[in-house]
Order: C-alpha cells, then sequence, then structure tokens
C-alpha cells in the first residue's frame, strides 16, 4: 500500500503539473474567441469576461462561476478570466461565488451561436449569508432561505486549526464536540447539543453509507484534505436524511474537480513534545476538459502516528495508527441540464494499543487491535427540465467493511475476530419548484449487513455463542412541501420509515414528521422555528463491536430480550443575524434547542434475570461454559426517558482582509426522567454521562503583513459526569475497588498556527506553516494505571501539548 501511495503521488504531481499548465495556456488563449457550431449541433454560446475586487480592482484567480439551474461551470484562471462553453440559450443567471468573496448574480440574454462578455466586480466577505448549502431540505438552498439552520465547516477552517481528519475540525462549531472515547484504540465519536455519536447521522455526499461497523473509528477514516465542507444540522429538523438524525446530521461535502490543480503536503507532529510522531502526508490533483464536460479529482492521504504513554506506566494512551486513503470523484455532464458523478475511496489503517506494541497481541497484558479495509463508493444521475421546474436525481451508494481484530487481556488467545459490514442505499428524488413553493419526494432503501466472527474460541459452544449476524433492511419514503414567500417559509413533510431486522424478525413502521417555519423581516435577519421526530432501532450498534477492557476484563453489550426502539422528538428555535459597517462583518446566532427522548437505551450489568455477575453460562456439548469467557456483560435496555435542553449561542466579526474571529458557547442540561442503574455497586445517576453544562470554542485569524497569518484556536469543556469502573490503579498507587461516578475538572484547549505563503513560479506556490496544539496543556491527569485499568475512563483534550510543522506546495 505505501508503494502505491508513493508512485501515485510522483506521478500525479508531474502529470498534474503538465496538464495545468498546458491547460491554463489553451483557456486563456481561448478567452476571446467565439465558439462556433456546425450545423446539426444543438444551439449553444460562449460566456467569457474577468472578474474583480471592487476595492482593491485587482482580478480575483480561482473563483467560482456557474449558470444557475444548469451544470454549465468553470472558475477563473490565475489571471481572473474564466470562458464558459456550451451556454444554452434564453434568459441565464450566472453566478460567482468563492470562500472570502459575496456572492454575486448577473442575468443576461443568450442566443444561438453568441459571444458574449460578462465581467463582475464582488466584494471581499469573510462571513457568508448566501452560502448554497444542501443540507436543510435536500436540495441546493441559499442558507438565507433555508429552512433549517445549517451551519458550515469549510475546508479553509481544517487548514486553519491543521486537522489531519475529520474528528480534530469538528468542534469548532456551537453545540458540537468531539471526545476520545477509549485509551487502548482511541476511537472519537462526535456529540451534538449534548446527544452521544449514536444519535447523529453521518452522510457522505448525503448519503447514510457509513455501516455500523464502520462509524466506530469513521471521523477518523475521512481525511481533512479529501473535504469541500461539511454541513452540520443541529437537531431532529434533519430528519428527512434518516432515523439516526436525532441529535443532528453532519454532510460530509467531497472535493469537486473544478479547475487543473494539484496539492502535496506534509505535517509533522510531536505528541506530547516528546519522540512520539505524527507524520501526515496528503496530495490533491483536479483535470478538467477544456470544456469543462467531464473532470477528475484524486486525494490521498498516508498517516503513521506513534503510540504515546502520558503516565509512564507501560499502557499507552494515544494508540498507533497507521492509515492510507486514496480516492476520487469524477463526473461527465451529459448535457448542459444534467449529470453524472462518481465518488469511491478506500482506507486501509492499523491501530493498536496497549503495553508491548512491538510483540504479537496475545502475549502481552492489555492489547486493543484493529486492521480495517473499507471500500465506499457511489454513483448519482441528477437532471433539471430547461425551466428549472422540475429536478430529479437516482443514486446508489455502498461501503464494505472488513476488519480483523483482536480485543483481549492476560494473554487470551481466544480475543482474535474477523468482522464483515456491508451497508447499501439506493433511491431517487424529484423536486417540483413554483416561485412561491416546492415539493420534495422521495424513496431510499437500505441494507445492512453485519458479522462479528469471534475466530480466536477454541469450543464451538463458545465459538458459536459470540458470533453476531444482522441483517437489517429498511425501506422509505419522504415527502415534503415547502411554501416561500418574500419573508415567510413554511415546511412540512415527513419520512415513513419500514425497518426489518431480520435476524430477529423484528419489524417497524414508524412515521417521521417535520415542521418548520422560516421568517426573514429583513435579508440580514431569519429568524426560524423546528420541530422533528426520529427513533433508533433495536439492534447492534457500532459502539457493541468496540470492546472495551475494563479492570483486566473484557465487555460486551447484549440487547434485551423485549427492546424496543427509542423515540424522540426535537424543538429549536434561532435567530440568525447580519451587520456590515463599511469593511467590518458581523454575526450574531442564538438558538435554542430541546429534545425528548423516550424508552432511551441504557446499559446495565447482565447475568440472566440477576445484575451484578459477570458470568452467563449455557450448555454444550462439552459441559457448562461461560460465552464471554469470563467477559463482563452488559444490557442494552428501555429506559425511563430523557431530555436535552440548552443555548447555542455564537458571534463572528470580521475586518477584511486584516481579521476574522469566531466564537460559541453552549449551555445545556441533559437529565434522565428517572434515575438510571448503571453499575451494580454505584449509586443510579439522573445524569447523562460526557455531556458538560458548558462548552465551547473559538478561532481567530490575523494578517498582519501580506501572506503571512496567524491563527489562534481553542476549545472549552466544562465539568462533566463520567463512568469509572473498579479494577484499576488510581494515580495515587490505590486500587479503584468500587465503580463511581466521576465529575471532572474543565479544560481549556488553546492552539496557535503560523503560516507562510510564497509564489515560486507562475502558477506554483509554497506554504511553510508550524505552531502548538494545547499550549497550556489542559490534559487528563487522573489515567487508570496498569494492566487492570478501565480503558473506557478517558476524556477531555485528545492530544497533550505538541507542537507541528508544516509544508504544502500547490500548482
Amino acid at each position: 500500500m505505501k508503494k502505491i501511495f508513493s508512485t501515485i503521488v510522483v506521478v500525479l504531481f508531474v502529470c498534474a503539473s503538465a496538464y495545468a499548465q498546458g491547460g491554463h495556456q489553451h483557456h486563456h488563449g481561448q478567452n476571446h474567441q467565439t465558439h462556433h457550431h456546425a450545423k446539426g449541433e444543438q444551439c449553444e454560446a460562449t460566456i467569457h469576461g474577468h472578474i474583480t475586487d471592487s476595492r482593491t480592482k485587482e482580478h480575483i484567480p480561482y473563483i467560482t462561476v456557474t449558470i444557475d439551474g444548469t451544470t454549465v461551470g468553470t472558475t477563473t484562471d490565475a489571471t481572473g478570466h474564466y470562458t464558459l462553453y456550451h451556454a444554452p440559450v434564453g434568459k441565464l443567471k450566472v453566478t460567482v461565488s468563492a470562500i472570502g468573496y459575496a456572492s454575486k448574480t448577473k442575468e443576461v440574454e443568450v442566443e444561438c451561436g453568441s459571444d458574449i462578455i460578462l465581467n463582475f466586480e464582488t466584494t471581499e466577505e469573510q462571513i457568508a449569508v448566501d452560502a448554497i448549502v444542501v443540507s436543510a431540505n435536500r436540495n441546493a438552498t441559499k442558507r438565507s432561505e433555508a429552512p433549517t439552520l445549517v451551519n458550515i465547516v469549510d475546508s479553509d477552517l481544517l487548514n486553519k486549526v491543521s486537522a489531519p481528519t475529520l474528528a480534530e475540525g469538528l468542534s469548532f462549531q456551537p453545540g458540537v464536540r468531539v471526545e476520545n472515547s477509549c485509551q487502548n484504540c482511541g476511537f472519537a465519536q462526535v456529540r451534538i447539543n449534548g446527544l452521544s455519536g449514536q444519535y447523529s447521522q453521518i452522510l457522505i455526499n448525503s448519503r447514510p453509507v457509513f455501516s455500523a461497523l464502520a462509524g466506530v473509528y469513521g471521523l477518523e477514516h475521512i481525511p481533512a484534505n479529501m473535504v469541500e465542507r461539511i454541513e452540520v444540522v443541529r437537531g431532529g429538523g434533519s430528519a428527512l436524511f434518516g432515523s439516526s438524525a436525532i441529535g443532528g446530521t453532519i454532510n460530509i461535502i467531497t472535493k469537486e474537480p473544478l479547475r487543473n490543480s494539484g496539492e502535496l503536503a506534509h505535517s509533522l507532529t510531536s505528541v506530547g513534545v516528546t519522540g512520539a510522531l505524527d507524520n501526515n502526508t496528503t496530495l490533491n490533483a483536479s483535470l478538467v476538459t477544456d470544456d469543462r464536460k467531464a473532470g477528475l479529482t484524486i486525494y490521498g492521504q498516508n498517516r503513521l502516528r506513534d503510540a504515546y504513554d502520558h503516565d509512564g506506566d507501560g499502557f499507552v494512551e494515544i494508540p498507533v495508527i497507521k492509515s492510507q486513503t486514496i480516492g476520487t470523484q469524477a463526473y461527465i455532464k451529459t448535457s448542459a441540464y444534467s449529470k453524472l458523478t462518481l465518488d469511491y475511496h478506500v482506507t486501509n489503517e492499523y491501530r493498536r494499543g496497549g503495553d508491548q506494541l512491538e510483540r504479537p497481541p496475545h502475549e502481552v497484558m492489555i492489547a486493543e487491535t484493529t486492521d480495517h479495509l473499507i471500500n465506499s463508493g457511489g454513483l448519482t444521475f441528477e437532471g433539471t427540465s430547461k425551466n428549472t421546474r422540475h429536478r430529479y436525481s437516482v443514486f446508489a451508494s455502498a461501503q464494505s467493511t472488513k476488519r480483523d481484530s483482536y480485543y483481549g487481556a492476560e494473554m487470551n488467545e481466544n480475543a482474535y475476530g474477523k468482522t464483515d459490514g456491508v451497508t447499501a442505499v439506493a433511491g431517487g428524488q424529484y423536486l417540483y419548484r413554483l416561485k412561491w413553493f416546492e415539493l420534495t419526494a422521495g424513496l431510499e432503501y437500505s441494507y445492512d449487513y453485519l458479522f462479528d466472527n469471534p475466530i480466536g474460541y477454541a469450543s464451538e459452544s463458545f465459538y458459536k455463542s459470540m458470533i453476531i449476524e444482522q441483517h437489517v433492511h429498511n425501506a422509505s419514503i419522504y415527502a415534503q412541501g415547502e411554501f416561500k414567500f418574500n419573508k415567510w417559509g413554511f415546511l412540512v413533510g415527513g419520512r415513513l420509515d419500514n425497518w426489518y431486522n431480520a435476524s430477529n424478525k423484528k419489524f417497524l413502521c414508524i412515521p417521521s414528521p417535520r415542521v418548520t417555519l422560516r421568517y426573514n423581516p429583513t435579508h440580514n435577519i431569519n429568524l426560524r422555528a423546528t420541530y422533528g421526530s426520529g427513533f433508533r432501532a433495536p439492534q447492534a450498534f457500532d459502539e457493541d463491536l468496540h470492546i472495551l477492557i475494563v479492570g483486566g476484563e473484557r465487555t460486551r453489550i447484549r440487547l434485551a430480550e423485549d427492546l424496543k426502539e427509542e423515540r424522540s422528538h426535537s424543538f429549536t428555535l434561532s435567530a440568525d443575524m447580519y451587520k456590515t459597517w463599511g469593511r467590518v462583518q458581523a454575526n450574531l446566532l442564538v438558538e435554542g434547542f430541546y429534545t425528548i427522548l423516550n424508552d432511551v437505551f441504557a446499559l446495565r450489568d447482565y447475568a440472566g434475570s440477576d445484575l451484578g455477575s459477570t458470568i452467563v453460562p449455557i450448555e454444550g456439548k462439552d459441559g457448562v461454559y461461560d460465552i464471554n469467557d469470563g467477559a463482563r456483560i452488559y444490557e442494552r435496555y428501555n429506559g425511563s426517558g430523557a431530555s436535552v435542553m440548552g443555548l447555542n449561542v455564537e458571534g463572528k466579526i470580521a475586518y477584511a482582509p486584516w481579521v476574522e474571529a469566531s466564537a460559541g458557547v453552549t449551555l445545556q442540561r441533559s437529565k434522565y426522567k428517572e434515575p438510571e442503574q448503571w453499575s451494580d455497586t454505584a449509586e443510579p445517576t439522573l445524569n447523562m454521562f460526557r455531556s458538560p453544562n458548558v462548552y465551547g470554542y473559538f478561532t481567530i485569524t490575523t494578517q498582519p503583513i501580506k501572506n503571512f497569518k496567524i491563527d489562534l484556536s481553542g476549545n472549552y469543556m466544562g465539568r462533566m459526569y463520567v463512568d469509572h469502573y473498579a479494577g484499576g490503579l488510581l494515580p495515587d498507587g490505590t486500587v479503584l475497588e468500587q465503580d463511581r461516578l466521576e465529575h471532572t475538572k474543565p479544560f481549556f484547549d488553546l492552539g496557535v498556527k503560523l503560516s507562510y505563503d510564497f509564489k515560486i513560479w507562475k502558477t506554483i506556490g509554497l506554504q511553510v506553516n508550524a505552531g502548538v496544539r494545547n499550549i497550556l496543556n489542559s490534559y487528563q491527569n487522573d489515567f487508570d494505571r496498569g494492566a487492570a485499568r478501565d480503558s473506557g475512563y478517558i476524556y477531555g483534550p485528545s492530544l497533550p501539548r505538541s507542537v507541528f510543522v508544516g509544508a504544502k506546495l500547490s500548482f
């Protein structure tokens, strides 16, 4: 895999450089040529021109230019000029847009064979008012006109915080927090509005292809360099994307080829300012045809991270990661109104934690090892009628995951396993649009297969009882009608899921309604109210396949026989306000949320009908066995219910081009309706675990001189309750005798990045950067020690104080 990756880096770099240079010269030379048509060809025209900054009057390179309602689009070249080939005839709207600039639209009348000059002047806009989003109603919509509030994490923010993967970049949004959940394997999960990761729907290009198996480590399997932007919808207003969108939806939009370009980058991080290094190499290359009717982008990442032992007990808190990802997105525009898009990426990742990492897993005290091979892909065909009233799309996506694993303690040779998972989604969607009304309807079928095979068990009884095999089918339909007026918008819709688990013969038919109201008293004030419902089905989830090691014992999760679906009702109210004073822009967002969970999923110790024991005997041909070989078993059952309520506040201000700042804070409360018995030795609790009452973020970017930037960023996490299981050595050397509920200290993770951009030659640039993460070393200091530690007792920032350097070559 490494040799393949290295070869691709070299080949793409050379080929893309040559192609980009040739394509640039050819394109620029044709800027003022008329595009002629032979007899019998479709009647088309050409539009060309330049785009300049209204303040500096300088030409703006690499800004996107599109014809609304069509597939025709391009970008300006390095001199700020563009050409739109194959423009259809008629009255058209041409729009220019880019990160950091205001979108501008002009109308133009196009006749057959005409050659039209259309120039634009736009202004710097660090706070986007009319960014285009797709996660609010499954259609491309201006953010200010979207029925639900959509926050955007763009590639620029991921670069500012030097995020190697999606996991490190999501926390810079109000109401969103990412945390590590295991010392041995280091898996991360995202929490939205106080709800854990299982309540969030993760999409890739609007498709729910994250399988139950891949979801455990999914955030770290998405390299930051494959992401164009991330759209975050908080609350259940995004229920049209699936039943799991209770806490919210994270829609990862991958990079689309827009121009001939390439990028090669490398960063080196010293974790804990020690010899534990994190090497991250990324590449991107895009190729498009001269007429922009076809394009291809390729991206890749190679990451090697050493393990890190924070307390020096020989058992690591941050595991080894060896990961390679290669992917592509390609399109063919079959006409000015239709387009075929292909997405594909493959990830091969190995990670290991525990002790004595150089030895085989079954020869050490504690080991958690996973080796994933994940293939994901999708095909979408979409089209629009010439009058733009009708829009349709058909799609199919799939993800295949193969995992070899070892979860074991005390030199257990029976802890090896193999797991296979497949998720497939297919469907279609239709949009009918009038000036004041939009109707969206669609159907979707998904299939999720999971087979967990514990190959290490020598006994047939052990082996058969530990196998998990799951076949889940879900056929769903959805529809919504949105009324759009000058200042008002009203949407009502819903989704009907017909869910069937073939493994246990359970069938559910559950409607999920959705209602939103939008009021815009002015263009710069957006008021919204949203209600949505959702559910989580009784099945094996991704977290069930992650086996924590507690007190030297492996832990597993089973489902209660009478487990039923968990239902939710989510309400949000928000005000999104913008103001401009000359070159100063400001934005204030206030959002209140309230979510009710009924029959909430909870965990308890399990032993038949009695709590507290860890042995579940079964009869086998060789006698009576513990089906988990002494493992501690927890049962998922329906608790009494819970509620989460709170307030998100976010402010942004920019004084272009010198300074840009944003900050957000979340105030919340997460409680069960009745005390939940999470342990047989600890008191029940009303508090939902790992849900701080206060948390927030900030980012500041300043450019004191041209080409030199300073990026400051930080995350604050208030106190929260964390479950701590007995058996491990505490920092003072004593043994934790009983499970207990911990109330953690607050953390403030402050980081800085310095970067400088050089222009090497014509269109080739070089950026060098360096910085420090977690400057204050605000990091957990009460880890359990030794082989009997609770590996799930981890919280706070993902890294101690760490320094990094990097370089990026772009062309």
